[in-house]
């Protein structure tokens, strides 16, 4: 039986809200993760908050240089119109401390926490016993126990392993076909169409800076143009 043909989508833009941050229209074919009954295929990584206000992207992934902070996350969460995977620590933030703010996060209403690379396998296993919702770990090379962490009870990888990236899924894919991974895909089409090919079911995207985005608005500006 044929089936039938893809009808376009509806969409309502508006006046003051159609300039928005949109991911690349490539992620779309990946197959993307149900988390908690939410099909999620993009992430935008960003803590800025006018920036999460404004982007098509499915969820958010609140990832940053610094030790965790509740009222950042607590900030973001009630910001945002989509959810929020917040950042939890695993280096210098760790142990117990990680536990807590993975559980304030929780209550706070995040989708999922994310753990960086040095976090050990045994505070993925105390997570574990106390959230509901995912524990993500950030792999971030192509030399880390990818089995180590699945068997402590990791819900999701998420790679981040620049040129290394698609190697990484492709490894995790060799140990298990069917584990959730999101990965970075690049500034383009093409890499971001890699990425998926290797195996990623959700792709982070990295929009441009307010300061990127400022410059193009104000050149218009500067030629006596409207926005």
């Amino acid at each position: 039986m044929q089936k039938p043909a893809r009808k376009p989508v509806p969409e309502f833009k508006g006046n003051l809200r159609s300039n928005i941050i949109r991911v690349p229209e490539s992620i779309s074919s990946c197959s993307g993760i149900i988390i908690l009954g939410k099909c999620i295929k993009s992430l935008l990584f960003s803590t800025d908050v006018a920036i999460i206000r404004n982007t098509n992207a499915d969820a958010i992934i609140a990832v940053y240089p610094f030790t965790p902070q509740p009222i950042i996350s607590h900030a973001l969460i009630l910001a945002s119109d989509k959810p929020i995977f917040c950042g939890i620590g695993g280096g210098l933030t760790t142990g117990k401390r990680s536990l807590e703010i993975a559980l304030d996060a929780e209550f706070q209403g995040a989708l999922g926490v994310v753990l960086n690379k040095p976090a050990p396998n045994d505070l993925i296993e105390k997570l574990k016993r106390k959230l509901e919702i995912p524990v993500i770990v950030t792999v971030v090379s192509t030399d880390e126990d990818i089995q180590g962490r699945i068997n402590a009870g990791v819900d999701i990888f998420n790679v981040s392993g620049a040129a290394q990236t698609e190697t990484i899924v492709q490894k995790i894919r060799q140990i298990n076909p069917d584990f959730p991974i999101i990965a970075t895909g690049g500034k383009d089409d093409e890499s971001i169409n890699r990425t998926i090919t290797a195996g990623a079911n959700a792709i982070t995207y990295t929009p441009p800076s307010t300061g990127e985005l400022f410059k193009t608005i104000m050149n218009k500006y500067r030629q006596g143009g409207s926005y």
